[in-house]
């Protein structure tokens, strides 16, 4: 393993030089202790920063860049720490480089769909500016509201609309990017197309921080749709809701914008979770399918077709929503089941397994399995028209943490493999970090898994970029 150096006083007045004293934060543990972590809830896979420096600019991300090397201190990208792998975390200290006052929208360029905007900017910011163009960003997460463009693209994070409209690396058509050594390099543009040399902008997306660090993106927008509408169907059980989603995929003709699914532990603890009453007490699952697009009476004929499918298929009620008041209720229990399972069991392993669509079914069955075998409980909600579902694994309230160590290892060995034999593997969307990495041989071969190791050390020969994060190198 790569012998790595600390961050001391002189280094630490060095980089203050290059971002400003008001943007470093050093020997202050209380300051330096939200940046120790994301959103992963294992305590265990935090770890403290020797410094923080806030850069504004790629130049002064390449004055780090090239100071780490020299110094062999290892340096951590991080955006808004809103992540669920520990990709963002500094696992062997060193600097923690936060791009979060990078956060200009640089240009909204209508003519050629795109905005071109710094890695800080927060994804619902960017909507909300473009949508007064009647544009969108069609690639975005579920956590829109507080995730960053750069922590996007780091992770090719998907989200609700990937059945129709694919994740962020759809949308990424250029960027400038620091190179782990320090060059500023420009890749894409505002170009449609472009096959000059290498793909370099899609080896860079989904490289989790540790190819470069972006410094502006460039965002392919798509006109706002002129019509949307929400559906909520409820279902008796889990199976019935999971086994309806391939059949309305491929029997129907419609191409639904999403398809999210919540199981029956999901909807009742994030009602009491909210405060609200279930008004639907037998209902064991439902599915929200969103349609958009420019003829609302179209889409209004699309949801009764799918309305009809799933009431035969015993689905016992479905219920449509076309204004924002009525959307708003159907979304909200979807949008706080992760923040729900947090308050009632701090102590869990949020999972990112994702499958073909046509094997959803399959899986199910399989957790409620695993969750017997193994004592623990495995709530399922996410993304089902995808085939990318959160199981998460609870530790119940009984048992002790010497227990909820022993087992949730054999769980996830368990989980891995099942999800490998049904053609899928470990992470749809959230990544592998530091938190996934020990399995990431359970779904790559060793040679797919050198072939990135080769990649890494070219990009990174000193290995100072983000490291300890998908794989070790030895």
């Amino acid at each position: 393993m790569t012998k790595y150096n600390t961050v001391n006083p002189a280094i630490a007045k060095e980089l203050a030089s290059i971002v400003g004293p008001e943007n470093t934060i050093f020997n202050d543990l209380e300051s330096l202790e939200p940046y120790s972590h994301d959103e992963v809830a294992d305590p265990a896979y935090a770890h403290k920063a020797d410094i923080v420096v806030k850069p504004r600019s790629a130049e002064e991300v390449s004055a780090i860049l090239k100071l780490a090397n020299r110094e062999m201190i290892p340096v951590t990208p991080r955006g808004a720490g809103s992540g669920l792998s520990g990709g963002a975390v500094p696992v062997f200290g060193g600097i923690l480089l936060s791009i979060e006052r990078m956060n200009s929208i640089l240009e909204v360029d209508k003519e050629n769909l795109v905005a071109v905007v710094e890695p800080g900017v927060i994804t619902n910011e960017l909507n909300n500016e473009v949508e007064k163009e009647g544009l969108f960003f069609a690639g975005y997460p579920m956590s829109l509201e507080m995730c960053y463009i750069g922590g996007n693209v780091a992770e090719n994070a998907g989200g609700g609309r990937a059945i129709k409209y694919g994740v962020t690396g759809r949308y990424i058509i250029g960027m400038e990017v620091v190179m782990p050594t320090g060059e500023i390099c420009n890749f894409g543009g505002k170009r449609v197309k472009d096959v000059t040399g290498y793909n370099m902008i899609q080896l860079l997306v989904g490289s989790e921080g540790t190819l470069g660090v972006f410094t502006k993106i460039f965002v392919k927008l798509l006109p706002l749709p002129k019509a949307k509408i929400d559906m909520m169907v409820l279902f008796e059980n889990i199976q019935s809701a999971i086994d309806a989603v391939p059949v309305i995929m491929t029997t129907t003709r419609i191409i639904p914008t999403g398809i999210e699914i919540m199981d029956k532990q999901t909807l009742d603890t994030t009602h009491e979770f909210l405060g609200e009453k279930k008004k639907y007490p037998d209902c064991g699952a439902v599915l929200i399918i969103e349609i958009d697009g420019n003829d609302a009476d179209q889409i209004r004929e699309d949801c009764l077709d799918i309305g009809e499918l799933c009431l035969d298929r015993g689905a016992l009620d479905a219920f449509i929503a076309e204004g924002p008041s009525d959307q708003e209720k159907i979304w909200k229990v979807r949008r706080h089941a992760g923040e729900a399972f947090k308050a009632i069991s701090p102590v869990q392993s949020s999972e990112d397994i994702v499958v073909p669509v046509s094997n959803i079914p399959k899986l199910i069955p399989c957790l409620e399995e695993m969750s017997k075998k193994y004592g623990v409980l495995i709530p399922c909600f996410g993304h089902a028209g995808d085939g990318n579902l959160h199981a998460t694994i609870l530790k119940r309230p009984e048992d002790s943490m010497e227990q909820w160590h022993t087992v949730l290892p054999l769980v996830l060995t368990d989980l891995y493999k099942t999800t490998r034999e049904l053609g899928g593997t470990i992470s749809g969307e959230h990544g592998i970090g530091h938190k996934r990495k020990e399995y990431l041989p359970l779904v790559m071969d060793e040679a797919e898994i050198e072939m990135m190791k080769k990649i890494k050390k070219a990009f990174d020969p000193n290995l100072i970029l983000n490291p300890g994060k998908i794989f070790d190198i030895e």
